[in-house]
């Protein structure tokens, strides 16, 4: 019973906080300069952890980095 809760809660802890920071840094990453495989790809990893992103959704920026002249 106690193997069984622990393994849920380490199952529940990967979606809601650990793959959902690790699509954050990845996306952060590779957003601008991504094939369009990559891109699809990203489009997946968002999907997939949807309901954990919104979690993190106030700490994402995909805003353009300023232009180096």
């Amino acid at each position: 019973m106690v193997v069984n809760l622990i393994l849920l809660f380490g199952l529940l802890g990967g979606y809601l906080l650990v793959m959902p920071a690790i699509t954050y840094f990845y996306l952060q990453k590779r957003w601008y300069v991504a094939s369009s495989f990559e891109r699809g790809f990203m489009y997946f990893l968002v999907f997939l952890f949807f309901p954990s992103l919104l979690l993190l959704s106030p700490f994402l920026n995909f805003r353009p980095q300023p232009r180096k002249i």
